[in-house]
């Protein structure tokens, strides 16, 4: 499969005082992202809320490269590296044009609403990496 992506534009509430993007606005760019490549997959929060499902991001390790600036039109990508049976591990990489912005490696796990770990539904690892189905 190849790597999802989705454009940001860079707004003004996204910057701090040097005008440059706030390190902490990076961690939505990124959700963004996540979401909408679940949402092509046609894999709905809501509905997994529905089934007594969630994700949840257990770490997260970012590298900040260059700083984006406002007006910015970056892309977001992401990609599975790694799916378990409880666990995916996500590449993401922020682009401003060809350039790498910050990458992050997620690993996001499966629980229960009610609390407690949960194990990937066997339809929804199949469409997140088509070669387990």
């Amino acid at each position: 499969m190849s790597a999802h992506t989705f454009p940001v534009r860079i707004y003004y509430e996204d910057t701090d005082f040097s005008g440059n993007v706030y390190h902490a606005a990076y961690l939505k760019f990124f959700e963004r992202g996540r979401t909408e490549f679940l949402r092509d997959l046609g894999i709905h929060h809501h509905e997994l809320v529905e089934d007594g499902l969630a994700f949840a991001v257990r770490s997260m390790e970012i590298d900040f490269i260059a700083a984006a600036r406002i007006d910015d039109l970056l892309t977001v990508t992401t990609e599975v590296l790694e799916a378990g049976g409880v666990r995916l591990v996500l590449s993401q990489t922020i682009l401003r044009e060809d350039k790498v912005i910050t990458t992050a490696k997620v690993q996001v796990v499966t629980i229960k609403t009610s609390g407690g770990p949960a194990r990937l539904p066997a339809d929804l690892r199949a469409r997140l990496v088509p070669s387990t189905a």
